[in-house]
């Protein structure tokens, strides 16, 4: 499945009611680093089984980034039941994220 753009409209039930762990990505399309991430990002979102990958615009909803006091990007969080267990800032390998939704 093809990642989900969230924003904060949809957050709540894609994010916090999410019956299985979700992979977030705060971005921004001027980010290098992000570039670099978004390929990644993608072969997660089509290959993981029972996980759901959103991507967070930090241009589009500023707010979202605020509430997780979002300083550099890209960071990527890991949700599960509603809840951070996991997060990584900057350029990470694709198993490192892989990782992060087994801890």
């Amino acid at each position: 499945m093809a990642s989900i753009k969230i924003t904060k409209n949809n957050f709540k039930d894609e994010v916090l009611n999410s019956k299985e762990p979700v992979l977030l990505d705060f971005w921004a399309s001027w980010c290098g680093p992000c570039r670099m991430v978004a390929p990644i990002i993608e072969e997660i979102a089509n290959e993981a089984d029972g996980v759901k990958v959103g991507k967070v615009n930090v241009d589009e909803e500023g707010e979202l980034a605020a509430m997780f006091n979002i300083m550099s990007i890209p960071t990527i969080m890991v949700f599960k039941d509603g809840k951070i267990t996991s997060a990584a800032v900057g350029v990470r390998p694709k198993s490192e994220y892989l990782g992060m939704l087994k801890a």
